[in-house]
């Protein structure tokens, strides 16, 4: 699912809710396992600053669900409320109702794998600054928070994760500008 909590940069959900159904089955995530969020760029720096001590805005950030080290459970209610409450719905008093929580190996109990911000607007000045279109920017986004929601880390793993983001690049179509 894929909602657009912001205003500032038209973004054509038709066209990236189908790129990322192929990204689905390309990682073999299950059908509702990802909400994807498009929010303004002071609420993705709000997260970058809490989550990964950086200033500013980024251009995507994942939160796996159980995950302890990225403060996912904080963030997920963040997100949700982001989302204005549509993950999952609210339980009374309001509050966000997120999906069920992981289990002990990590992994989400329900299948739910957890959730991708992205900043269209900073999206929108790197696809410029890099020559690429908006709409491939925003897709590359969406396939970097998969592999980060199925576990890969480029900060950690030696290029595993860019040589995979690579192939599924080309895989997916997107390898040209």
């Amino acid at each position: 699912m894929i909602l657009n909590r912001q205003r500032r940069v038209d973004v054509h959900l038709p066209g990236l809710e189908g790129f990322w159904r192929r990204v689905r089955r390309a990682l073999r995530f299950p059908r509702d396992s990802v909400t994807i969020c498009l929010v303004p760029d002071a609420r993705i720096a709000r997260w970058n600053r809490a989550y990964r001590g950086k200033r500013g805005p980024t251009d995507v950030l994942s939160f796996p669900a159980g995950d302890r080290r990225s403060g996912s459970p904080r963030a997920r209610r963040g997100l949700a409320r982001a989302a204005g409450a549509e993950v999952g719905g609210t339980k009374p008093g309001g509050r966000p109702r997120l999906p069920a929580a992981a289990g002990p190996n990590g992994s989400a109990g329900s299948g739910y794998l957890g959730d991708i911000a992205i900043a269209p607007a900073v999206a929108r000045r790197n696809a410029i600054r890099l020559g690429r279109s908006f709409e491939r920017e925003l897709r590359i986004l969406i396939l970097h928070g998969a592999l980060h929601l199925a576990g890969h880390d480029h900060e950690t793993d030696r290029g595993e994760m860019d040589r995979l983001e690579r192939r599924l690049r080309r895989r997916l179509g997107l390898d040209s500008r």
